[in-house]
């Protein structure tokens, strides 16, 4: 058996949903560039799940379908409240409680292609009051319901600050969508897709996708950039810690890919999103300090920023805490997991791959008495 650690470079299935070659990313054939600056992210969700861009008539059909879902059973609320909310982490909580929303679904369990879809909606629609729910309950206030005339990005920033957002705001926060919404076979797509191979229900993919994610070296990293940057804290400090960083070859969080060899073409659409709010806010030493640790960084090491790196200083910019920047990721990156989790229903495989052993062999047992 050829062994290849962290299965790098092993192509494990097909798909139609995304696809990386030669560093560009699409999505179901249409350039990431192209969808970042012209969809809306329900278009984004629609394509992925059914591989082709909505009708009019189809995209409104789904926005309505998004907005009457969003509501939270009670006992998911009641849930948040009987939290130590000091303690618990924002993705340890969206984790227990997508698994706690799949109990009260009648469908949990019904593996028709037609209620595997309909749970797909009711999940990327309850996944966003999750998260704002969540927010809001740690800060002592209560959750805010949705506005069924605002679209996807509208409603989540809306249900977070409990006032409908700028339009630069849903501007920047729908293109953060889109851009993490899929990237092929990541860790959490891979342990969403091996979750349901087994024919387990939806909501336990999407479960086991959350924990995958939770991850410093997966969704966790955007927060991990917020925490350098607030560290350095100012652009005169950003050479000296950095280099002191590099020099104890510590990892710098926010650059470099598994897949990606010249950069990741996201990472300039949320560059230029960060300057923008930057200016905006008047709070531009985060866009400047981003800068100056990308020109040192990138200057030591052939490591350009990931989506991870300026998406940090675009959710701070928006107002929004630290710790739910992973959380935010998954808001968007569900949609991608439904995807896949729809595409291995249809044409199903139980993953099981194999190890190369690497202990010791034929050993004979020895009676307990006789073990020194």
């Amino acid at each position: 058996m050829t062994v290849s650690k962290g299965l790098e470079g092993v192509v494990a299935t097909t798909s139609s949903i995304s696809s990386i070659i030669d560093d560009t990313l699409t999505y179901v054939g249409y350039n990431i560039d192209d969808l970042t600056e012209n969809a809306s992210f329900e278009e984004i969700i629609y394509l992925l799940w059914h591989r082709e861009l909505p009708t009019s008539t189809q995209l409104e059909e789904l926005k309505g379908q998004l907005a009457q879902n969003m509501a939270l059973p009670q006992a998911v609320i009641d849930h948040f409240k009987s939290y130590d909310l000091n303690t618990v982490h924002p993705m340890a909580a969206l984790r227990t409680a997508v698994s706690l929303v799949g109990l009260f679904d009648e469908e949990a369990d019904v593996m028709e292609p037609e209620a595997n879809y309909r749970k797909a909606i009711r999940l990327q629609a309850k996944i966003s009051a999750i998260v704002t729910a969540f927010a809001r309950i740690r800060k002592g206030q209560e959750p805010v319901q949705p506005k069924t005339d605002l679209g996807y990005a509208a409603n989540f920033l809306y249900m977070l600050n409990g006032q409908e957002p700028e339009a630069i705001a849903v501007e920047a926060f729908n293109k953060a969508l889109i851009l993490h919404a899929d990237h092929e076979l990541n860790a959490s797509t891979f342990t969403a897709r091996v979750c349901v191979a087994t024919l387990s229900d939806v909501y336990s993919g999407v479960t086991a996708a959350i924990g995958a994610l939770k991850g410093p070296l997966h969704g966790g990293a955007n927060e991990q950039v917020m925490k350098m940057l607030t560290e350095i804290g100012s652009v005169e400090n950003a050479e000296p810690y950095i280099r002191e960083k590099l020099n104890n070859k510590e990892k710098i969080m926010g650059f470099g890919h598994r897949v990606y060899r010249e950069g990741d073409p996201r990472a300039k659409h949320l560059r230029e999103m960060s300057q923008k709010l930057t200016n905006i806010t008047g709070e531009t030493k985060w866009y400047e300090m981003s800068t100056k640790v990308e020109e040192i960084v990138t200057s030591e090491k052939p490591l350009p920023p990931n989506v991870d790196f300026y998406s940090a200083s675009v959710y701070h910019s928006l107002g929004i805490d630290h710790d739910l920047f992973t959380p935010i990721f998954a808001v968007s990156r569900v949609s991608g997991w439904l995807a896949h989790i729809l595409e291995q229903y249809e044409n199903n495989r139980l993953i099981r791959p194999r190890a190369d052993y690497t202990g010791p062999g034929k050993q004979a047992y020895i009676p307990l008495e006789k073990r020194a």
